[in-house]
Formats: C-alpha cells, structure tokens, sequence
C-alpha cells in the first residue's frame, strides 16, 4: 500500500519551510520540474503497490529525499 504523499509541514517548526528558501534559488526551479516528472509517474507508482496492507513511504517522497542527499 502507497502511503500518503502530504506530509505535516507544521509537525516539527513553527517556521513554513518554503519561507527559508529565498525566491530566486535554483532548488526551486529544480522542484518544479521533479514536482512535474513526478505528477506523470503517479500512475505508474499506483499500479506498482498494493491495495491494502500497511502503508510505505510513498516513493515520492523517497526520490525527493534521495535528490536533496545529490544536490
């Protein structure tokens, strides 16, 4: 089972994190177009996973994190 792909962004900070990173930095070009890829991957995500069991970390948030980690 896909897990949930809208996390809690008020769960640990007080603080918006899109607020921290200025406007004209390139990690915000660079989310649009994964936001992009990602948006046309979903169906493929959807067919890969299970109906029911106990969710994963939906792999969005897996690329996302695997991405920061490179950049």
């Amino acid at each position: 089972m896909r897990g949930d792909t809208n996390p809690r962004p008020t769960m640990f900070s007080y603080v918006d994190l899109d607020s921290r990173i200025p406007e004209h930095h390139p990690i915000r070009r660079i989310r649009a177009v994964v936001d992009k890829a990602l948006e046309e991957s979903a169906p493929w995500f959807d067919d890969m996973y299970a109906t029911h069991g106990r969710p994963s970390i939906p792999p969005e948030m897996l690329i996302r994190a695997s991405l920061l980690r490179i950049f």
